[in-house]
């Protein structure tokens, strides 16, 4: 839309004569242009509004210079170099991952109107309440900043406001404490998704520490010690895990007796069975196996009443690893049905899958070839449901396995005896590699071709 009044249209004048087209004198043609411009110039004043300077340069300047310049002109000068340089560090940031990045591939800060009003509008109420030494307000613009920008890709400048929060938060002294709580928990999320734990552990105990026995809530009505003591029970887990997978065994049974701490004050049972169960695992791998059992009972008397049925599968199958160990095979085939039956009940394929070739491992390990094919077959049969070929290529090399075993003791058999008939049993199934290498006795019905050829491997394929 035009900013001008539209003009009427008029009709070309008639060109004009000779007469008219007489020069006039210098110093009258002079009077009238002066004449004629003081007229144009009150005419324009007073029926057109025209650009000021400022109007004209705001036009022309970018957005962000636009931004830039209201704030220097405000006297917000923080605010002006605060925005400058995160600008820069966007544009470093972009330059250090290069072309084919992720963040190459996004607009600058810069041309983002969005991010720079909010930017503008936080960062000069920051300023001016810090002006007035109104700390308080100053931690809140700066925490709405950070809420402004949790996207994924914003993540740097979450960050970096959660960091100007916890410096914000060290000067408030008259909330008793809870501002500088919360900052501790914002920069020890900031520490988690880095994967700092240790340095997230530190900022987690001081969130802890400062809200015990406070009855503080956050914005949603959540309890500020129980979310501290979900944050440390959690970063405790995960700590513990790194330890367990660099075989620091005590140190993470140290450690996940703080976190099974942490779940209990909590009162949340689901965390203090994740706890328990996760002990159970580290004692087991540091071989300390009646511990582990303890620990995994609780696990599993957890589970039950929370009707965790997946959770209970999980319990038994670890118990079942442990049993093993001791040499209790019984017992362990025992835990593995149970654990098989709830896999069944709540049409767990992948678990159905995990029970059925852990059994057929043992029996074929106790000799029982016949029941570790029958289990193994099962086991394809649900893997095909699941239809992962990677895992099915696996349990076909479990059947390969367990019917080979099957084969051998009747073909070493056979050798063994080393009398013409034996060895006319192995060379006709040689020949035939029929299901089994059958018994002399039955050598006659063999030969009239009443074998069924084998197929131990479950695919179409008939080859040993």
């Amino acid at each position: 839309m035009s900013l001008f009044p539209q003009i009427p249209i008029q009709s070309p004048r008639s060109h004009p004569s000779m007469e008219e087209m007489r020069c006039i004198s210098p110093s009258l043609a002079r009077m009238h242009l002066i004449k004629g411009k003081n007229a144009i110039d009150r005419y324009l004043a007073m029926h057109i509004k025209g650009f000021s300077k400022q109007e004209a340069a705001a036009y022309r300047n970018s957005y962000k210079k636009n931004i830039c310049i209201d704030m220097l002109q405000q006297g917000y000068h923080k605010s002006f170099a605060e925005l400058f340089t995160l600008i820069e560090k966007w544009n470093a940031l972009r330059e250090a991952g290069g072309p084919g990045s992720a963040i190459w591939l996004e607009k600058s800060l810069e041309e983002q109107p969005y991010k720079l009003d909010q930017l503008h509008y936080f960062l000069t109420r920051a300023e001016a309440a810090q002006r007035s030494e109104n700390y308080e307000e100053v931690y809140s613009n700066q925490l709405n900043l950070a809420y402004c920008f949790n996207k994924t890709e914003d993540r740097w400048l979450r960050n970096y406001f959660y960091e100007q929060c916890y410096k914000t938060a060290q000067l408030i002294k008259i909330d008793g404490g809870k501002k500088e709580a919360e900052a501790h928990s914002n920069i020890g999320l900031v520490y988690e998704e880095q994967g700092n734990f240790l340095k997230a552990v530190e900022h987690y105990e001081a969130f802890y520490n400062l809200t015990v026995g406070r009855t503080w809530k956050d914005a949603t009505g959540r309890n500020l010690n129980s979310l501290a003591c979900e944050h440390l029970w959690r970063i405790y887990t995960l700590l513990a895990e790194k330890m367990l997978a660099n075989k620091e065994h005590q140190e993470a049974i140290r450690t996940l007796t703080k976190a099974l701490k942490m779940a209990e004050e909590a009162e949340n049972m689901k965390m203090e069975g994740e706890t328990a169960f996760c002990l159970g695992i580290a004692y087991f791998s540091a071989g300390e196996l009646q511990k582990a059992l303890l620990k995994i009972n609780i696990y599993l008397k957890i589970c039950k009443q929370l009707e965790d049925y997946a959770g209970l599968g999980r319990g038994y199958q670890t118990v079942a690893r442990v049993l093993l160990s001791q040499g209790k095979k019984d017992e362990a085939i025992m835990y593995l049905e149970m654990f098989m039956d709830i896999a069944k009940n709540v049409q767990q394929s992948q678990s159905l899958v995990d029970a059925y070739t852990f059994l057929g491992n043992i029996y074929n390990e106790c000799g029982n070839y016949s029941k570790a094919c029958a289990y193994f077959s099962l086991a394809f049969e649900a893997a095909n449901a699941l239809s992962d070929l990677a895992l099915m290529d696996e349990i076909k090399v479990y059947c390969g396995i367990g019917k080979a075993h099957s084969l051998m003791l009747k073909v070493n058999t056979n050798i063994e005896a080393a009398d013409p008939i034996n060895l006319k049993c192995l060379l006709d199934w040689k020949e035939n590699r029929c299901d089994t290498c059958n018994d002399p006795s039955t050598l006659n019905a063999q030969q009239e071709g009443n074998t069924e050829d084998i197929n131990y491997i479950p695919t179409s394929e008939a080859t040993i």
